[in-house]
């Protein structure tokens, strides 16, 4: 079995990355219920598809594998759940570092404040659009660093399915959502995508006219995040540097920011009806 597989198995660990000890764990685990099985490595990956090259390199820690790559693990090893069990486990390692601390704020925060005018939220996100917008950079990402990127991308809209769910409030200007990234197939599905995410109960999304140019959000993105704590944290490419902050003064200004952004846009209701009718037009 040649290594045509390799990159959809996972990805490669970073150099100094804290999470390596327990992707080696794992690793470990796997050898132990392959030895236990009577297997080579050749044959493991005969049986699951990939090259013996690659599984030599999850059994040793130096790939991270995906969720699907260890519940086939389990199945083909008969290791009655204890290898698919480790998916938890290495749910953070698939994020890369530099994006691995703001998920975790994600997965904690209450609610969430998030203004877009460059391109549609990577929580809204579709794959496709996802792996256009990662497809454009200079300079290009390797393949496996965008399906990381993607991956990625795509494990951070589990915040939806939190329970109990925190509250989301969207503000997305007029133009991210007739750009055509990807082509107009990608940005039909993404629409239509929008329409499903905002009739979410906890969920309100809205759209700022381009006509209304005379708003505080023409710097670029903001971002707040509020915790069941009381505390809260807060990012604008025009602001601070665009550092995250949590200083008191400077979320009031991001606060204040983003209230006229919000009351600026098309209500929810204006909203949804302008993306049904952008939908028509494509």
């Amino acid at each position: 079995m040649s290594g045509e597989g390799v990159d959809e198995a996972g990805w490669t660990t970073e150099p100094g990355d804290e999470m390596a000890p327990m992707v080696e764990a794992v690793g470990s685990l796997i050898r132990f219920h392959r030895e236990a099985a009577g297997m080579r490595a050749a044959d493991f990956g005969e049986a699951m598809g990939y090259g013996e090259d690659l599984i030599r390199k999850v059994e040793r820690g130096a790939r991270i594998p995906r969720a699907e790559f260890l519940c086939r693990a389990d199945e083909v090893l008969g290791a009655g759940g204890a290898i698919a069990s480790m998916r938890r486990h290495v749910e953070q390692a698939r994020y890369p570092k530099k994006l691995r601390h703001l998920a975790q704020m994600e997965e904690r925060a209450a609610e969430l404040l998030l203004y877009n005018n460059h391109h549609i939220h990577g929580l809204l996100q579709t794959k496709e659009y996802a792996e256009a917008i990662f497809g454009v950079r200079r300079p290009a990402h390797t393949k496996e660093a965008l399906e990381q990127a993607v991956e990625a991308r795509m494990a951070r809209q589990s915040v939806f399915e939190r329970n109990p769910a925190p509250d989301l409030s969207f503000v997305q200007e007029q133009v991210t959502l007739e750009r055509p990234v990807g082509g107009t197939i990608v940005l039909r599905r993404q629409l239509e995508r929008l329409l499903e995410v905002a009739k979410l109960p906890h969920v309100e999304f809205q759209v700022m006219p381009t006509a209304w140019w005379d708003h505080p959000g023409l710097n670029g993105p903001i971002e707040l995040l509020k915790f069941e704590d009381g505390t809260a944290v807060g990012r604008s490419d025009g602001a601070f540097n665009g550092r995250p902050t949590s200083d008191p003064r400077q979320l009031r200004i991001l606060e204040l920011r983003y209230g006229i952004i919000r009351a600026q846009a098309l209500s929810p209701g204006e909203s949804m009806a302008f993306i049904e009718r952008a939908l028509g037009e494509l």
